[in-house]
Formats: structure tokens, sequence, C-alpha cells
């Protein structure tokens, strides 16, 4: 076997990390003949329930496992690895504007862009999860130069396995049956999901559903897919958005399958209009351990105009931050 593949995680204790972490010492990001080793961090005071986890990941025993590393140190977590998994933020309070947010969760991300700049592999592959995912991705782009921007990406995928999964109930099909479905945008209420050039079992998905449901009811569902869920459970997603981080590392590591494509929230490279630079979700190939904008798309008017929407909160909350900006 090759040498482990180094692995952070942030805010490694989580209920997000919990379903996460034991499907990444399994082998599902990198496979089944390649060894890991995971850099766990957290803040102090849960320090002891990550030494819990670690205990439950020694007890499964998987042979792929080199290494756990425990640590309220960023300095530690972050350093030589292949990939970043920043899941850590904080979470959305009671009478918490969006703003408060994302001042609070960028300082965060500051600091954090920071520290991976000065002990981090420049070619390491980072995907944020924490919430603004998109513009905490910026921020920590912004302040690491030495990283390759091409890697700081943020999560939508679980968007697309969430829109997948609406398509796929709604013709009474197969997940397995639905490809090259689209978000465009930001991981927010203003993400744009698009079967504009879906396929269901080899047919036109647009042939399938009526225009009134892609646009009123499609695109609303899984925009607030995130609040229904935290309206029956009683906090956010978990074991999905661990899912969702799995497949997005997995096909960037592995490569998408022929014919199909994925969701990254990626830099933007001016493709269909958006601000270069822009952590921006598009329609993505991946081989070979990098990925490929789809840019020769023809999008609707109407589509357009949401994908413009999007753009537009996406600078709101840059501007919201710009002191953060290095």
């Amino acid at each position: 076997m090759s040498e482990p593949k180094r692995i952070a995680v942030t805010g490694a204790a989580g209920q997000i990390c919990y379903s996460m972490l034991f499907r990444i010492a399994n082998g599902d990001i990198y496979g089944p003949n390649q060894p890991v080793s995971l850099q766990l961090l957290e803040i102090t005071p849960a320090l002891g329930l990550l030494e819990a986890v670690k205990m439950e990941l020694d007890d499964c025993a998987f042979p792929l496992l080199h290494e756990v590393i425990c640590t309220d140190d960023p300095k530690v977590a972050l350093k030589d690895v292949d990939a970043a998994l920043f899941v850590g933020a904080k979470p959305r309070g009671p009478g918490m504007e969006r703003k408060d947010l994302i001042s609070d969760n960028g300082k965060i991300f500051s600091a954090l862009g920071q520290t991976l700049n000065e002990v981090g592999n420049p070619d390491c592959k980072v995907v944020v999860v924490g919430n603004p995912a998109n513009t905490n991705a910026y921020i920590l782009k912004a302040n690491a130069p030495k990283m390759n921007p091409r890697n700081i990406t943020a999560l939508t995928r679980l968007d697309h396995n969430r829109a997948i999964s609406q398509l796929a109930e709604k013709t009474d099909s197969r997940i397995g049956d639905i490809k090259k479905m689209v978000i465009w945008g930001n991981h927010s209420t203003t993400q744009v999901p698009d079967i504009t050039w879906a396929s269901v079992a080899g047919k036109s998905a647009p042939d399938l559903v009526d225009t009134a449901w892609a646009h009123d009811t499609f695109i609303p569902t899984v925009a607030k897919r995130g609040a229904a869920v935290i309206d029956a459970r009683g906090s956010s997603s978990a074991a999905s958005a661990a899912n969702g981080v799995v497949d997005h590392m997995a096909s960037w590591v592995q490569g998408t399958p022929d014919g199909d494509w994925v969701s990254m929230a990626v830099p933007s490279d001016g493709s269909y209009g958006i601000e270069e630079g822009l952590i921006y979700s598009f329609p993505v190939t991946c081989k070979n351990g990098d990925y490929t904008i789809i840019s020769d798309l023809e999008v609707s008017d109407a589509i357009r105009e949401k994908m413009l929407a999007s753009q537009t909160e996406l600078n709101e909350e840059r501007e919201t931050v710009k002191d953060l900006l290095s």
C-alpha cells in the first residue's frame, strides 16, 4: 500500500463528523487501497468527546486507518495534509442575523486560512462545509495565498443530492437513473437547482415534469430543504451533510462517471458571466484529481436571473467581511 493520505477535519466531535469519519476511515473518499491518517481538530472543551470518537474509530479496526491525531491546535491538525474538511463553524442562534453569523464565522475562517497557509500542503484539497460555506471558503482562500486557489471549494453536493432525490420521487424513478443535475450559485436559499439538462433513465427530465413544478415547487423545495430538516428533527442536517462531503471529495479524487457531472462550489473562472474568483456552484466533471467547469450550457433567461441573484447575495456577503480579506 502507498503512504497514508493525511486528512484534516475541523469540528471533528460534532454530529456531521460523527456520521462522516467512519466512512473516511473505511476508504470511501480515496478508495479501498489507500491508507488514511486523520488529523482531527476541536475546541478545547470538546477534546474529551473527540477522544471518545477516536476510541470508536480504534474499535472499528479499519484496515485503512493508519493514525488518528486529536488536537485543539490548528497548526497540528492542518500540517502537511492532503485534504482539509472544514466542518466546524458557529451555528446560527436565536435572534442572530445572517450578517452576524457571517461576521463571527468569517473570523474563524480567516484564522484557519492563515494557519493553512503557514503549515499546509499548497496542493491540499479543501472543502468548506461550515456556513455560510461559499463565503467562508472565499475568506479562507483570501487568507491562504500560498495555497492553490482552485483547490478551495465549498459544499453544494448536499443540495445536488437533494435535487436528485426530489426529481426521482417526482418521476417515480430510481436515484441511479438521474444524470446531469445542476446546482448554481450559493449554498443558501438563493441557490438555483436546475433540471434543464437532467435525464431520467435516458429521457429528458423537462419532458417528464411540467414547467410550473420545476420552477415553483422543485427549486424552493431543494433550496429550503435544510430548514425543513431543522423543523422536523430540531437540529440541522448531519448524516446527509456528511454524505455530501464524502461524495464531494470522492468525485474530486476518484473522478466522475462518463456522461455525468456533479455540482461543486469552486472559484469562478468567469463562466456564465459570474464574477471571477467568487466561490460559486457550477456543474463540473472530475478526472485525475482535478475538476473542469462545464462552461458551454445554454441557460434560460429565467434561470440566469436567479443565478445573478445568487451572485448578488455572495457579493453582499463579501462586503460584510471585507475587513477579513487580506
